[in-house]
């Protein structure tokens, strides 16, 4: 009998009984690949799922997990909560110790699990200030902490299955499962309450748009597990039998491509940014005739509209600039790489342009925690993809926008709400529908864009609109540019504080023989690279208003990373926590003395 998937675990049981894969999870151990099949997945959950029976823990119970990177034993720990009606509360390892202890005392979290040592001395730390907090354990081996391979240990005993399975029978679909708690780039962390049926809807209802062969396809895993997006997705390769590489860290992504060779994976914009960037940066270093081909094919690739809209001739010179230049991208890349899903932050056509023109079909989708996450997405297929949009909405959701523009959403896929803060599920829910709190637009043909953030939003003292994610995006496709907040509301012009590319800055100093000192603050005050950026904002202003194009701007020695606070774990700017960062910058651009 076909198991029918309408609880999270049921995913486990279902990929087990539809194609039992040898490799289902797959995870770097000591320099070697160590595979996990579906069977052993399964005997895993269960054997966590009675240890922590017989450590008392109870349906509703709320345990936290953290892991440094993507791994087989986080989706073996979350079947085993979830079988048992517990509540996975999933946290951002790089998350500031404060916020571990906030998260953990308003989740009432009872046992933790942590991936490694480092994440063990900032957890270990807040310990004694959360009074239901009883025990943390590490997947790794770690000096003074327990391993979790002890609660495996502790459910080797199977006599206990039938408990296992009497509650995993009483488990209903509108069950709480998880707690996300997410802050966005503004604001206290929202603790957002999602059930079983919100994340399986979500997952069932996007086989139509993802393009994997069921049965038949190799994915890498490494967006942040305990974000919706990856987490979402990792259930939905289960059910679409696919085998799961975890990478191993961010820098060996590329190592881990040509070894895997994957069908697919889950992007972020600034990751493909930062492969383009690496591209261009060789393609650089070429001389005389393979220079002028590589910067021809980009060049071609940058014009490049889905459906063949460019005519025959555009796609004949697309084969040859394919065989001389875009093979080489797709064997840099692992050789089999297809598809790649971008989501969590808005994609600058370009790169969805040149990407897909060379055989890596780029598909943006659009999502928030609160919508499990996808509302829509582009797909190849059937003629539903339009560069530009993040595609139409998926099925069973619907979607309205506002008179002031805003983006509402209704379906399944909707939070339960925000946990302990009724006042705040409220203000965001209309009757069934969701205020995402981004502004877009319907075309005609039902695909949606995004026009920017509500609240980012902001009028200039002459009253003047600004959509700051649109100059950000323009500044940000040039090499020397790394990341860029726009601001300037309620002052005469928009401005912007950037971070440059630093590496990109010194190989263009050497190139043209500047000065390439050690540190950031003497490279960002050479005249000659302040000109050089000054030159490349006037480019990025091109196509935007009189009123929107940036007069002023400041460069930042630091690099925003999520670890300063600068970035979202999915690596979007933190509007706030830069301007109150660099309040010395705003003063200096609007001539404010401190």
């Amino acid at each position: 009998m076909s198991i029918k998937v309408t609880r999270l675990f049921d995913f486990a049981h279902y990929q087990l009984e539809t194609y039992n894969l040898s490799n289902q999870f797959n995870s770097k151990v000591n320099g070697k690949w160590v595979a996990t099949s579906a069977k052993e997945y399964v005997e895993k959950a269960n054997a966590v799922s009675r240890g922590l029976l017989k450590l008392g823990v109870k349906p509703g119970d709320k345990i936290a997990v953290a892991s440094t990177t993507n791994r087989t034993e986080w989706n073996i720990l979350d079947i085993g909560i979830l079988q048992i009606g517990a509540i996975g509360v999933p946290i951002y390892p790089t998350i500031t110790k404060d916020d571990f202890e906030y998260i953990f005392n308003h989740a009432e979290v009872s046992l933790c699990f942590i991936s490694d040592a480092d994440l063990y001395k900032k957890v270990s730390k807040v310990k004694k200030k959360v009074p239901t907090l009883q025990e943390i354990y590490c997947f790794e081996q770690v000096d003074k902490c327990k391993n979790w391979e002890e609660i495996i240990e502790l459910g080797k005993d199977e006599s206990t299955q039938p408990e296992v399975q009497k509650i995993m029978d009483s488990v209903k679909p509108e069950d709480l499962a998880t707690i996300i708690y997410t802050s966005g780039t503004t604001g206290t962390p929202k603790g957002v309450m999602l059930s079983h049926n919100n994340i399986v809807s979500n997952a069932l209802d996007c086989q139509k748009v993802l393009p994997m062969e069921r049965g038949n396809f190799k994915t890498l895993s490494f967006l942040p597990v305990c974000h919706i997006f990856e987490r979402m997705l990792l259930y939905y390769y289960q059910y679409a039998g696919g085998q799961i590489y975890f990478a191993e860290a961010i820098d060996k992504i590329g190592d881990n491509l040509k070894e895997i060779k994957p069908n697919f994976m889950t992007v972020v914009p600034r990751l493909l940014e930062k492969v383009y960037d690496g591209i261009i940066n060789k393609g650089s270093e070429l001389k005389g005739i393979k220079k002028a081909l590589f910067f021809w094919a980009v060049d071609l690739g940058l014009k490049w509209e889905p459906y063949e809209k460019n005519g025959w001739w555009y796609h004949q010179k697309l084969k040859i600039a394919d065989k001389l230049i875009f093979s080489k991208w797709r064997e840099a890349l692992g050789g089999n790489l297809r598809d790649m899903v971008s989501g969590s932050a808005a994609l600058q056509p370009r790169l969805a342009k040149v990407f897909s023109a060379a055989g890596m079909i780029i598909i943006e989708g659009y999502g928030l925690t609160e919508t499990s996450p996808v509302i829509a997405v582009n797909m190849y297929k059937n003629k539903m993809m339009k560069v530009g949009s993040v595609g139409k909405v998926i099925d069973n959701v619907e979607v309205k926008i506002a008179e002031d523009g805003e983006i509402l959403a209704k379906g399944p896929n909707v939070m339960m709400g925000y946990y302990k803060d009724p006042e705040r599920t409220a203000s965001v829910m209309t009757g069934d529908y969701f205020h995402t709190g981004d502004k877009g637009e319907l075309d005609e043909n039902g695909f949606l864009t995004i026009t920017g953030r509500k609240k980012e939003i902001f009028k200039t003292s002459g009253g003047k609109y600004i959509v700051p994610v649109l100059l950000e995006n323009s500044m940000k496709e040039s090499r020397f540019i790394e990341q860029a907040t726009v601001i300037g509301e309620g002052q005469k012009l928009p401005a912007a504080i950037i971070q440059p590319a630093f590496d990109f800055l010194r190989e263009w100093a050497r190139i043209h023989h500047e000065p390439i000192p050690g540190n950031n603050q003497d490279l960002i005050e050479n005249p000659h690279i302040i000109a050089r950026i000054e030159k490349e904002i006037k480019k990025a202003n091109k196509g935007f208003g009189k009123w929107e194009k940036i007069k002023k701007f400041e460069l930042t020695p630091e690099v925003w990373g999520i670890e300063n606070g600068l970035l979202t774990p999915t690596m979007k700017p933190k509007r706030d926590e830069i301007i109150k960062k660099y309040q010395y910058l705003y003063n200096k651009i609007y001539e404010i003395e401190a």
